[in-house]
Order: C-alpha cells, then sequence, then structure tokens
C-alpha cells in the first residue's frame, strides 16, 4: 500500500455528466522522490521513504537529515514520509512517484492536521448548553462544577474543561478520488480534507479490510461404545450374587 506527501490546495466543485454539482478538494500530489527503501533483509521490515517539496530556506538542514539526503544523492526535501509497503522491491532510490499512482473512483484515506482554533471554552469546544441569561445571570457560559467537594477532593483527569481547541492529527476515510491531473500532479478528492490551506497531507490508497473466516471445526470421531461393549460382555448375564446361589445348590448333600 504506497500512499503520496501532498498539499491541500483548497475545494471546488465539479460537474458530473448527468450535471450534478460535486464538492472536490484538490490536492497537489507529488511529486515524491524516494529518498530510502526498507527491506525485510536489512531492517525487518518493508517500507519506501517518500520526501516532498524541496528545501528553499538560505538556513540548511541538521547535518543527520542532510546525510539522509547526502547518501541518497537527492536535494533536500522540507517534508519526509515513510510508508509500509508488503514489497519494496519494485522501488529505487532517487525514483519519481506522481499522482498517477491514483486511478479516478479509487477510495483512499486522507491525513492532515485540522485547523487551529486558539483557546476556546467549554461550549464551543464541548458544546456545552450554559446557563439561562434571563433574571440578571452572569456567567452563562461557564463550565459550572468541576469536581467533588471532600471525596475524593480533586477534579479528576479528562475532564471536559477549556482549552486549546483543534491543530490535532485527523484521518478521514473511504474518500472517493473523482479526478486525477498527472501533468499538474493534482487529486480531486470527493468532499472535505483535514488541514489549512498549503498544510500539508498524506494520501493513502485504502485498503480494505476482509474479516477472517470463520474456523469450521470438525466433529470428533467417537467410539461406538454400544458395540464394543456387547463384544466384550460374557456370555453369562446373570448376577455374581445368584450365581454364587446356583453354585450352592449344585453341590452334594453329602459334603
Amino acid at each position: 500500500m504506497i500512499g503520496l506527501i501532498g498539499k491541500k490546495v483548497g475545494m471546488t466543485q465539479v460537474f458530473a455528466d448527468d450535471g450534478q454539482a460535486i464538492p472536490v478538494t484538490v490536492i497537489e500530489a507529488g511529486p515524491c522522490t524516494v529518498v530510502d527503501v526498507k527491506t525485510e533483509e536489512k531492517h525487518g521490515y518493508s517500507a519506501v521513504q517518500l520526501g516532498f517539496d524541496n528545501w528553499t530556506k538560505k538556513r540548511p538542514k541538521s547535518k543527520p537529515v542532510q546525510g539522509q539526503f547526502d547518501r541518497a544523492g537527492v536535494p533536500a526535501k522540507k517534508h519526509l514520509k515513510e510508508f509500509r509497503v508488503a514489497d519494496s522491491g519494485p522501488y529505487e532510490v532517487r525514483q519519481d512517484l506522481k499522482a498517477d499512482v491514483f486511478t479516478p473512483g479509487e477510495k483512499i484515506k486522507v491525513t492532515g492536521t485540522s485547523k487551529g482554533k486558539g483557546f476556546a471554552g467549554p461550549v464551543r469546544r464541548w458544546g456545552f448548553s450554559g446557563f439561562g441569561d434571563s433574571h440578571g445571570a452572569k456567567g452563562s457560559r461557564a463550565a459550572g462544577a468541576v469536581g467533588m467537594c471532600a471525596t475524593p477532593a480533586r477534579t479528576l483527569k479528562g475532564h471536559k474543561m477549556a482549552g486549546r481547541m483543534g491543530a490535532v492529527r485527523r484521518c478521514v476515510r473511504n474518500l472517493v478520488v473523482v479526478e486525477v491531473d498527472p501533468e499538474r500532479n493534482l487529486l480531486m478528492v470527493k468532499g472535505a480534507v483535514p488541514g489549512v490551506r498549503r498544510g500539508y497531507v498524506y494520501v493513502e490508497k485504502l485498503q480494505e479490510w476482509t474479516p477472517p473466516a470463520p474456523e469450521v471445526k470438525e466433529p470428533e470421531e467417537q467410539p461406538d461404545t454400544h458395540l464394543e461393549g456387547q463384544a466384550t460382555e460374557p456370555a453369562s448375564q446373570v448376577p455374581e450374587d445368584q450365581q454364587a446361589g446356583q453354585s450352592e445348590e449344585e453341590k452334594p448333600q453329602g459334603e
């Protein structure tokens, strides 16, 4: 399962053949350069490390990071991302991957960082209803009580309170590729994508999950105890106490 690093350009709409307007997000996907290839024999897993967007700042990258690009023989990139693959054999260092790795109608997943909203109160951040504004009430958007009295005399961890909102990693699955422009490396994806404009996103092919087949246990062959018992039973079915009584009666009277 290979993916690409891209930038969110913005949103627009395209029209289908039947005239229906489809809202799409335009993503600049690629070209991404293969910086390193991980193999099972050397690294213990198969993956491809991609670089995107050339480094244009005057300040150079740190020496450890710059050494990765020097070893690969590619110019420094702004963003690096490693994608796990089943087999890394088809990929080579300095190979360019473009948007044509995706096809229209294909389902993908897009990962990005959501928009930052800054410091927000509990009403906006968590959807609290607040208090009534009548009769001179103040603080109608306050959080209210946040803890107990004597036991445990503290605010429990994870309590919904005011704080920073947004700017978290989010992944949207089951997005459909509407159009692909390989010349300009553009993807048009139906629906919304997390992140701001010009923000980095990861576009990956969606790996459909198939549930494992249920295990069918074959019934164990049980021996036929009824037939075995008949074969091993003695010919005489007379109880032992009756057999003892018969043996005493058969003895001669003079003994």
